[in-house]
This record gives C-alpha cells, structure tokens and sequence, in this order.
C-alpha cells in the first residue's frame, strides 16, 4: 500500500514524534511509504526506505495558500498520488482534506490536540466543519471522540504508541527521586509552576527525596528558579536541562509527577510506565484517565486540586510497596499501546475506508 504522511514539518513535538514512528513501522511492514513537509526544521529523521518529499519552495507569503498550492502541483500527476493520505495537525489536516477531496484520495486526518485547545481560526473551522469531509479521523481520547462524533465525522480513537522499549528489572534499585519531563517555557501547560508549591512540603518532609526536572527553556528557567528559592527548597530540585537520554533517567528515578493543565494524550505517562514508574497525574483535560486507572496502575488526583496531589504525593513517597505495586501494573497495562496494535488499528480502518 502505498502512503504519504503530511506534516508541517519535523519540529521535535510530540506528534511529530509519532509520525516518525508509525512511518517507519509502515515501512518495515513492506508498505510504500513518504514523508511529506512544507517547511523547514527537520529536527526527526526517519528510515532511509522512507521517502522524503519536501515542499518547501514558493514565494507566497501566504503558508496555508502556498502549502496547499504546492500539494496541488505535487498530485496533479497520477503516479505521485499515494493510496492513502495521512495527515497530522489541524491546520495541515484541512490542506490534506483539500486536497483529498479534490484527487479522489483517501484521507485519514490525524488530530493530536484535545478540542478545547484555543488555536487559529482557520483549525477552527477544521475542527466544526472541515472534519466530516474526510474518509477518516483519528483522536487521542474517548472525550475527543464523543465531540467529533456529534458532528457526524467518521471518528476513530488511536491513542498514541509507546516510544520506549518495555524495562522489566530484576530487582528494584532506584534513587529517591520524583521526575517531570517537558518544555520549560511552557511552563503554564504543564503546570511547573504549580508543581513546586506542590512538592515543597514533601521534600521538605523527607530530605532524602529529591525532584528532577528535565527539560530545557530560559524563560522557564528563571521563573522556576525563583520559586524554588521562595519555597526553601535549592538543594532538593534538579534542572537537568535537555536530555536525550529520558529512559534512563527515568529507570533511576521512583515517581513520575504531573500537573498539567491540559494535555492530549500525554506520550510522557506511557513512556514512565513503560520504565516502571510510578506515575501520579492531575485529571486535566484530556489523557491521564484514558491511560492511568486510579490505585491500580497509578494515581489520579481531582483536576488542579493542590492540596490532594501533595497528599496523595507523600504517600506514594512514604509507601515503598504501594510504587512497587503501581509500576509493576503499569508495564502490564501497556499492551494497547504497543506499536504493532496502533499498526493492526490503522489497517483496520483503511479496509473500512476502502470499502
């Protein structure tokens, strides 16, 4: 089968990350498979069987005409046209649509945000009206699908594959140290700067504890820093700044800590369960509940509720046998997001397509 996915371009997010990885699992496969970019950077790189188209060229100022003029020119020969169109992101989704429609080509868009996210009026209008004229859709969340469903679009949930190998250890030997993994400038997503009044009073508890955060941004920096110093706690957190090494940092670490004000489907909890972690999250909006079942695989504290998470947070800190029960769940709780399910779930949907 032949497959072109189409992106913006291969900036280092979260679901360019994905697409990287689905594209080479559909080429190991033995499918025919390109990886389509309107602009520059291309920070992901994929198979070298996998096809590389770039249209990035043009002097329309204008992304989305330019873009969408470009896939035009690039389909308007018969033998560049794929079997399916996969595009991922609103906004790229709409000019994959477009163009689908307009080509006769099957199109399943990708949508990677939760739909209360604020965006441009033009993801908007994708979202309301541009949605119910492709083949299919993919959502990361049952909350998303119930949304797109209303608006009579062919919706499917596929939530997003593990990136991490499964680490299954012989014998726990961990440091005491809680993680949170993510941008830093973005600070007010992932709500950092809520995490630290959080965890002051737990590291302040118990001394031997420490928090790491990995990740980098100079604006997030300074403003964490500061409240680090403000809550007396200097000594007990550690900015590790940009890693590419975050499965071992978290096979060294007990907890996984997140505090976000909203999320998609947060690839960071598969990725911590998957390496044994004991993770405890915020119920925002969306994710966390879709992949966390509470005091089975993890915790689940009532959305934004501060003085629960930092309770329910001492005692995942205090209780050894209660992290050990929770990691050893999680890695079991994995099966949906293996890579070969997310893979057997997309053929899934192009036979139903192509029906």
């Amino acid at each position: 089968m032949k497959l072109d996915f189409l992106v913006n371009s291969l900036v280092a997010g979260g679901a360019e990350r994905v697409l990287i990885l689905l594209a080479n699992y559909f080429d190991q496969k033995g499918h025919d498979v390109r990886i389509i970019t309107f602009n520059e950077p291309e920070v992901f790189s994929a198979n070298e069987n996998v096809k590389r188209v770039r249209l990035h060229h043009g002097k329309i100022k204008n992304h989305m005409v330019r873009s969408t003029k470009n896939l035009l020119n690039f389909y308007s020969k018969n033998n560049n046209r794929p079997d399916i169109l996969l595009p991922f992101m609103t906004e790229t989704n709409l000019i994959g649509i477009i163009i689908g429609r307009l080509y006769k080509i099957k199109v399943v868009a990708a949508e990677h945000n939760n739909h209360l996210k604020k965006i441009p009026w033009i993801g908007n209008f994708t979202r309301n009206y541009g949605y119910k004229f492709a083949d299919a859709l993919t959502v990361l969340t049952s909350f998303d699908e119930d949304f797109y469903k209303a608006k009579k679009v062919n919706v499917s949930i596929m939530p997003n594959p593990c990136t991490f190998p499964i680490y299954r250890e012989e014998k726990r030997k961990r440091e005491n140290i809680i993680i949170a993994v993510g941008d830093l400038n973005r600070f007010h997503h992932k709500g950092f700067d809520n995490m630290i009044p959080i965890v002051a009073p737990v590291l302040k508890k118990n001394p031997e504890w420490k928090l790491h955060l990995v990740g980098s941004g100079d604006e997030g920096f300074k403003l964490l820093s500061k409240l680090v110093e403000e809550h007396d706690i200097i000594n007990q957190v550690i900015f590790e700044g940009y890693s590419n090494k975050v499965a071992e940092l978290m096979r060294e670490a007990e907890i996984y800590l997140m505090t976000s004000r909203f999320e998609g489907l947060p690839m960071v909890i598969l990725e911590a369960m998957s390496q044994g972690m004991a993770c405890i999250s915020f119920n925002c909006k969306t994710g966390p509940s879709d992949i966390i079942t509470d005091q089975v695989d993890g915790l689940i504290v009532e959305d934004q509720n501060f003085e629960q998470m930092t309770k329910q947070l001492e005692i995942l800190v205090q209780d050894r046998e209660l992290r050990l029960r929770l990691s050893k769940n999680a890695i079991n709780a994995l099966d949906r997001y293996k890579i070969e399910t997310i893979y057997q779930n997309y053929l899934g949907i192009f036979k139903a397509i192509s029906n």
